[in-house]
């Protein structure tokens, strides 16, 4: 029996590593998407091709989007810095400088092209709406509402003969969690990058926000980070 098709985000983070090992235990043809748009940790489109490889995808598309000349970020604006050493309260409070604007309904807009393309009806994502992130285009809203817009603004849709589903599996889950869930899919993290603002070698500064709260959820999971950081 053919497998259904699903195009997955692949950053080459852990949440997104772990949707991509979801997705495969679910069944799916896998077809990974990475994009670059100029963010200072761009040493996560390696993990990402590493991650992709490990996991047999059927196809990896890499395309740039340069959301760097729009700006307005500390991840494309050398200009704006990252947050260090901030604490959970701190993190919590507001949009963090670290939001990318529109970054993840522009990705999405990438994705759903492709899976139209590809026949697909599923689209994987791994957002999430805990452990403090405060990214509006994290949010179970934003992810409903993108499934309406996108079965008004394609053909198939129109046409119905395609309803559109945008898998988010860690929606709803905190960082161990997540990682509970994925080493008992066999997932080598090593393999992943998380870090905001790496240094010059690659590896993780140990004191963003993503690098505190990656270090939170391996420390409550009762694991060890085997990046070190």
């Amino acid at each position: 029996m053919e497998k259904p098709k699903a195009v997955v985000l692949v950053s080459g983070g852990l949440d997104s590593t772990t949707c991509l090992a979801m997705a495969r235990a679910r069944g799916f043809e896998l077809y990974a998407l990475t994009l670059f748009y100029g963010q200072r940790h761009r040493v996560e489109l390696k993990a990402a091709r590493k991650v992709a490889r490990v996991y047999g995808v059927k196809k990896h598309l890499e395309l740039e989007v340069p959301l760097a000349a729009i700006g307005g970020s500390a991840l494309t604006d050398s200009r704006i810095k990252v947050p260090k050493q901030r604490s959970p309260r701190e993190m919590g409070k507001g949009i963090p400088p670290t939001y990318v604007p529109a970054r993840n309904t522009v990705f999405l807009s990438l994705a759903l092209a492709w899976a139209e393309t590809l026949g697909s009806q599923d689209i994987f994502i791994g957002v999430n709406a805990l452990d403090y992130s405060g990214y509006p285009d994290c949010r179970p809203e934003f992810i409903r509402a993108f499934e309406r817009l996108a079965r008004l603004a394609t053909r198939k849709g129109v046409e119905g003969k395609w309803k559109l589903k945008i898998h988010t599996p860690l929606l709803r889950m905190s960082k161990s969690q997540i990682i509970k869930a994925g080493l008992k899919l066999g997932i080598r993290y090593g393999l992943t990058h998380s870090c905001y603002d790496p240094l010059p070698k690659g590896r993780p500064c140990g004191r963003c926000d993503s690098c505190l709260l990656r270090a939170k959820g391996f420390r409550e999971a009762g694991r060890k980070d085997p990046l070190g950081a």
